[in-house]
């Protein structure tokens, strides 16, 4: 069972990025925003209500959803939606999967959580790996003011995930259902996408056409339900270290994908950035004992 909730996250939430960017067009990034996440509380709470897992909370336990909200269902996204049309989806992924080095510098900041010394070396790898990857348009005659925009929204976009993640730990400090705070949460952020649409004079209708629509059920559906729900419950069954090794699979499914409907192309600076990005998380997940105690096995 493991390890089909494994694979679900990872070939899910792999392949939204792509979703992301077919909705590209002539709808509101708000808008678009709004009706996937509309689309995912239309499933989820009459589940959570006829099942009777919402559980109450107090008021400020309802800001906090709010900020999370915000945070996880609302302008990160913002930032990830226009930041696809200046980036491949695959690249935008490769940014995302940073946000455990961001997780790191947040849990110093709001609980005084010293990062680990591995960090520091992570940190590195990403850094180095970050400018690698973008090497060819750096030095270039490639790089351009959009270019640096999609850099720069997809890394805010994540740390906003990040954000997210630091209410959430709040939210279980204090004990509190993380379905309950979730659903609430996830509402939260589809009205203030909502409302973001609405004072901006957006036209609020979806475009209706295979392409848009298609994506909005899939990002909708299975993107922000069954995804969430099922890496929460491996969560559960595994541990939030366990099941954030996923992370370290989502560009690689993204890139992919990228490669194929995207044209992405395949350089020599591309393949060393992305395989030091990716030395750069596990670095952060796996303790230097660890590393050096599997590999004595090996040689053993």
């Amino acid at each position: 069972m493991n390890a089909v909730l494994y694979i679900l996250v990872v070939v899910i939430w792999g392949t939204t990025w792509i979703a992301i960017a077919m909705q590209q067009g002539p709808v509101a990034v708000s808008v678009s925003i709004f009706w996937r996440f509309a689309v995912a509380c239309a499933v989820l709470w009459p589940v959570m209500l006829m099942t009777r897992r919402l559980k109450s909370m107090r008021k400020a336990d309802h800001l906090f959803c709010l900020l999370q909200g915000c945070c996880v269902f609302g302008f990160n996204f913002f930032c990830f939606y226009h930041a696809a049309a200046w980036i491949t989806s695959g690249l935008e992924s490769v940014i995302f999967s940073m946000a455990v080095l961001f997780n790191a510098v947040n849990s110093f900041l709001f609980f005084g959580q010293r990062p680990a010394p591995r960090f520091y070396a992570a940190a590195l790898l990403g850094l180095v790996g970050m400018v690698v990857l973008f090497w060819d348009d750096v030095v270039g005659q490639t790089l351009s003011m959009t270019l640096l925009a999609g850099i720069g929204l997809s890394a805010l976009g994540t740390y906003g995930f990040s954000l997210g993640n630091m209410i959430s730990a709040r939210h279980q400090k204090r004990g509190l259902d993380t379905l309950t705070t979730n659903s609430w949460a996830m509402l939260y952020g589809t009205l203030v996408m909502g409302a973001t649409g609405l004072f901006s004079g957006s036209h609020f209708m979806p475009e209706w056409d295979t392409r848009y629509i298609s994506a909005l059920l899939y990002l909708g559906v299975f993107g922000s339900v069954i995804a969430f729900g099922a890496y929460f419950t491996l969560v559960g069954r595994i541990g939030p270290a366990n099941a954030a090794w996923s992370t370290l699979l989502f560009p690689l499914v993204a890139l992919a994908i990228s490669t194929v409907f995207e044209n992405y192309q395949w350089k020599s600076n591309a393949v060393i950035g992305l395989i030091l990005i990716l030395a750069g998380n596990l670095v952060m997940f796996v303790p230097v004992n660890k590393l050096r105690a599997g590999l004595r096995l090996k040689s053993a």
